[in-house]
């Protein structure tokens, strides 16, 4: 039977702290996914639950971005698949009874963890002008104020249109589309926070800003890199993509600060002798690179390729036919300074040359990399950088080879493919025109970072949310829930309860809606959505269980009726995309590239693969034609003495910004979250004892004091100089200004902070 929500809030008070762990998943993860479910599910609904996720007839886990293959284990979950399973198809609910005896202020003062633990949201709520409390209001009135408000902005320019990766591909094309006729490109996403660096990096170089792998090929590679990623905790079931890799004699190099536990030895629970036995060990050789350090440590190996007498070192047949700017590439890094390489590494030259062997011994490389290398200042570079190592060998376009960047959350690909981007294509725009007879706004929109900087000076005043939690998710804490509250009007369309909803503007809206869980009828019959995995696999995804309230609507419900109320005199066929997903899904066959015949293809069992030139033809859609090297300075990030370089991080007990508990069991840390994590050797020398309470103080050149306080410091094995605490706690750090080159993605991997003792 499952548990009752929560009444009391979750502290500190009895954070235990062990030593971690040298090994993932095994009983422990199968422990903790079935103990997280029976208490939100109950025993029953766990079973019937659990066994549909990522099933060919099954819905989609609405967690990470991770393909499943074309064969399915009946339990083709992770842990933490699980515990995102559970938090949506908990039998919890919010009635209008809790807002009644909660005020906003009340819980705006709660922690994360409590908010998501009360329960499903069951029907829409208003907080008036003037007013402390959240109250019931009816669908018609709700969808009208959201259209007085923005009809009655001086211009489009002025509504924010956010979306979180869980959003489906329909309802997806549905807003931007909605969106687009209102008459902006505000379009600020998920990615912008995430891998907003790998897409710039690779349009650039490759002409795709997707990865160009699928699971086959981490099957047939002889080498792969795994940067800047914690696949154990953030993508768990790609360790049994690297088991299988292991056994077909591929070579795993980790390079990160934080030796993680999934990267060490993985205990596969789909096997008896992962249950029983020692399980496997990933990684070959572990590089503990200093935060920040990935581009010198490629640009090394670039250098070592180039000098190298071995046979294939170079591709040079490759390069002379398939790449441009390798002249310019070549000459900018024979100047590379040896010096400087080892500085923004903290690695041996011994450890370069090592890692030099392992690449010249394989002849099919794959690198993968998550949010370690996009959230710097220099995180394009760094990924352009990766580009080069992976062209000089020709690892690009051919089985067992290319770039993996792992995505986070379930849909956020399939978003940006859908049209979700605040500076859409050209040709985009023109399929859009032809489709729907209207001409959409060709000026580029605002990202995340601009349209909280729009926000807080009043330059936008309305924001509407599909999904996500804004104010968690983004950087500078304080100044982002003051840009919130200086809107006339917030709006969140959600499954759960989050912080994003007790920081309002003059009014707000939560519009509850569907889950992926759960049965989508609409006036035309039953329906199903679509997404897209982290390797451009769409497939679809169908829920079967009965709404948690029959006051919920669907994302693509709630958008239609938005725009039927927002756009008088719209031609487009609003009530026809809202009756029958289908007609949404012929319109995208027509406007968005290798879609055509979608309805047919997504009915097929696994879905179908997106094509992408450079790993199918070697064909390179880029400015030159060719795939592109790229020159690309070193900087070494350098820290005042006193002071260290943190990064923030995720527990194992949370997803994104959902927090399912306080336990981060892989890094020993138990019933608690404000701790840091710091090398024994930097807290001697900061004259600080392993368990001293501090506040962390971000140091940025406008000269803010930015604080989070009351952390336990923990003696870690991280690398020196570096730290690591968890957000969104700590994006209180970081500053709104502080962002990557190109991408303008918040620099939560790169802030300098000092640690003063606790008050």
């Amino acid at each position: 039977m499952s548990r009752e929500a929560p009444q009391d809030d979750f502290d500190d008070a009895a954070l235990e702290v062990t030593a971690p762990e040298d090994w993932a998943a095994g009983v422990p993860g199968v422990a903790a996914a079935l103990r997280d479910s029976y208490e939100q599910m109950g025993v029953r609904r766990t079973a019937l639950t659990l066994l549909r996720v990522n099933q060919k007839k099954g819905f989609d886990c609405p967690g990470c971005a991770w393909p499943e293959g074309d064969h399915r284990h009946v339990a083709e979950f992770c842990e933490n698949g699980a515990k995102a399973v559970a938090e949506e198809a908990t039998t919890r609910r919010i009635t209008r009874e809790f807002f009644a005896r909660h005020t906003v202020a009340e819980l705006a003062g709660r922690s994360d963890h409590w908010l998501g633990q009360q329960g499903r949201l069951t029907e829409p709520m208003i907080k008036r002008t003037g007013s402390e409390h959240y109250e019931p209001v009816g669908w018609d009135e709700a969808v009208a104020l959201v259209a007085a408000e923005l009809n009655a902005l001086g211009s489009p320019d002025e509504a924010v249109f956010y979306t979180s990766g869980r959003t489906s591909n329909e309802a997806a094309f549905a807003y931007q589309l909605f969106v687009r006729a209102f008459g902006t490109n505000n379009l600020p996403d998920c990615s912008n926070m995430c891998h907003e660096s790998s897409g710039s990096a690779l349009t650039e170089t490759l002409g795709v800003g997707k990865g160009s792998v699928l699971l086959d090929d981490l099957y047939q590679a002889d080498l792969i890199f795994v940067v800047g990623q914690n696949p154990g905790t953030n993508h768990p079931r790609m360790l049994s993509a690297l088991e299988c890799a292991k056994k077909s004699g591929a070579r795993i190099i980790a390079v990160n600060p934080l030796p993680e536990a999934g990267l060490i030895r993985f205990k596969n629970p789909q096997r008896p002798g992962g249950l029983a036995g020692r399980g496997t060990r990933l990684a070959d050789r572990f590089l503990q690179i200093r935060l920040n350090g990935d581009l010198a440590l490629f640009q090394a190996l670039n250098r070592m390729l180039l000098e190298s007498d071995a046979p294939g070192a170079v591709d040079r047949a490759f390069v002379e036919e398939h790449t441009a700017g390798f002249a310019e590439f070549e000459e900018h890094v024979r100047a590379l300074d040896w010096d400087k390489v080892l500085e923004a590494t903290g690695l041996t030259r011994g450890e370069i040359a090592a890692t030099l062997g392992d690449v010249l011994a394989a002849d099919r490389i794959v690198v993968c990399w998550a949010m370690g290398l996009t959230q710097h200042r220099n995180s394009v570079p760094t990924i352009r950088e990766l580009v080069n190592f992976l062209l000089l060998r020709g690892n690009v376009g051919r089985p067992g080879a290319g770039v993996c960047p792992v995505r986070g959350h379930s849909n956020v690909q399939g978003d940006r493919t859908m049209g979700i981007y605040e500076k859409p294509a050209p040709a985009f725009l023109d399929a859009l025109a032809e489709e729907f007879a209207f001409e959409p706004p060709r000026e580029h929109g605002l990202d995340t970072v601009d349209a909280i900087r729009a926000m807080r000076d009043g330059r936008a005043k309305v924001f509407f949310a599909m999904g996500g939690n804004f104010v968690r998710a983004t950087p500078d804490s304080a100044v982002t829930e003051a840009a919130m509250r200086g809107c006339r009007l917030t709006a969140q369309v959600s499954t759960k309860l989050n912080r994003s909803h007790a920081v309002t503007g003059e009014q707000a809206l939560i519009l509850p809606a569907l889950g992926r869980t759960e049965r989508d009828v609409q006036a035309g019959g039953a329906q199903f959505v679509s997404v897209e995995d982290s390797m451009g696999m769409v497939h679809a995804s169908r829920g079967r269980l009965a709404p948690a309230s029959p006051r919920l609507r669907s994302e693509v419900a709630i958008v239609c009726a938005l725009a039927r109320a927002t756009l008088a005199g719209s031609s487009i066929g609003w009530a026809a995309m809202e009756r029958d997903y289908d007609v949404i899904r012929d319109h995208v066959s027509r406007v968005v590239p290798g879609f055509e015949g979608y309805n047919a293809k997504v009915r097929e069992p696994g879905g179908f693969t997106l094509p992408h030139a450079p790993r199918d033809e070697r064909r390179f859609p880029t400015a030159t034609g060719k795939a592109n090297f790229t020159a690309n300075p070193l900087e070494v990030l350098r820290v005042p003495e006193g002071r260290l370089l943190l990064q923030t991080v995720r527990s194992h007990d949370q997803y994104n910004t959902t927090i399912y508990g306080l336990d981060d069991r892989y890094r020993g840390v138990k019933a608690g979250r404000r701790v840091v994590f710091v090398h024994p050797g930097d807290l001697e020398a900061l004259g600080l004892a392993d368990g001293a309470m501090v506040d962390l103080v971000s140091e940025w050149s406008d000269g803010v004091e930015r604080r989070a306080e009351r952390f336990r410091t923990i003696a870690y094995a991280t690398a020196r100089g570096c730290a690591a605490a968890y957000f969104p706690e700590t994006n209180v750090l970081v500053p709104l200004d502080s962002t990557a080159q190109v991408s303008n993605t918040p620099t939560s991997k790169s802030v300098v902070v000092r640690l003063e003792p606790a008050g």
